[in-house]
């Protein structure tokens, strides 16, 4: 008990590190798993704790949101950012829905393809930074509807373990427009209602196969999750507004390098 309670806290942290970066925090949690032999029924441990990112993204945006949805009845710039975020939301409901099955017990399930995808995304994320178009939005709020449907789309990839949610919903907005700060904000606005929704959908699928021994690593995990992503958002917006985000590409190369030589070689 007392091993994978000290494992899911390192879990947590791995999670809290690595939801609001574009790193593929899922891929790193099913590789750090996968290496240290922790298994949950149902991979909702790997889900669960995932919450504790989005409420770390509640609570410093909440200000921020409660006036935005208290202004949105008379407001058409706070109205239109609402439809965006819930537009967006939208595909990725609808496809995980589908495939949550495939998902789960395939791709979560396949640490070689994970580590390919680390890499092969990093690359993406290196270039992109370097040639993306100039940036023609600076707000993440005012973001055009149509621009943050395809950004909701361009976030389906992230089905696949080791794409990185963060990661596909930033290059797709740097790509459409957005500048680096913007395309960062609007992935964290998106995560809260992708996250949750996977939350839900997930415990809804997976509850009876729940193992109520488990919680106890859930909520270690949940708890290290949260105070982590608080720390980090609170980083990443600063940094990646002077620094691009070509550090996050050479992480994933490595990691997904190192994960390949040891999965290659039978670990």
């Amino acid at each position: 008990m007392e091993n994978t309670t000290i494992i899911a806290a390192l879990l947590g942290l791995l999670e809290g590190l690595t939801e609001f970066i574009p790193v593929s925090s899922t891929g790193h949690i099913l590789l750090a798993g996968h290496f240290l032999g922790f298994n949950s029924a149902g991979k909702t441990f790997e889900v669960v704790i995932q919450l504790g990112a989005v409420l770390a993204i509640l609570t410093l945006y909440s200000a921020r949101l409660i006036s935005v949805f208290a202004a949105a009845p008379h407001d058409p710039v706070a109205r239109r950012f609402v439809w965006s975020v819930l537009l967006a939301f939208l595909p990725a409901a609808f496809i995980g829905v589908l495939a949550h099955g495939f998902i789960k017990t395939v791709l979560f399930e396949t640490p070689m393809l994970i580590a390919v995808m680390l890499i092969l995304g990093g690359i993406v994320l290196v270039f992109v930074d370097r040639f993306a178009p100039e940036p023609t939005h600076e707000d993440a709020m005012k973001l055009p509807i149509p621009m943050a449907i395809k950004i909701g789309f361009i976030q389906c990839l992230a089905m696949v373990p080791g794409v990185s949610r963060s990661g596909a919903t930033i290059v797709g907005a740097l790509m459409l427009g957005a500048s680096k700060r913007a395309a960062a904000e609007f992935s964290f606005f998106l995560s809260m209602p992708t996250m949750a929704g996977a939350f839900a959908y997930d415990m809804y699928k997976n509850r009876d196969v729940l193992d109520i021994t488990a919680l106890n690593e859930i909520a270690v995990g949940f708890i290290m999750a949260f105070i982590t992503a608080v720390s980090v958002v609170k980083w990443v917006l600063g940094y990646v507004s002077k620094h691009g985000y070509a550090l996050f590409g050479w992480w994933r190369i490595i990691v997904g390098s190192v994960a390949l030589l040891f999965l290659v070689n039978g670990f």
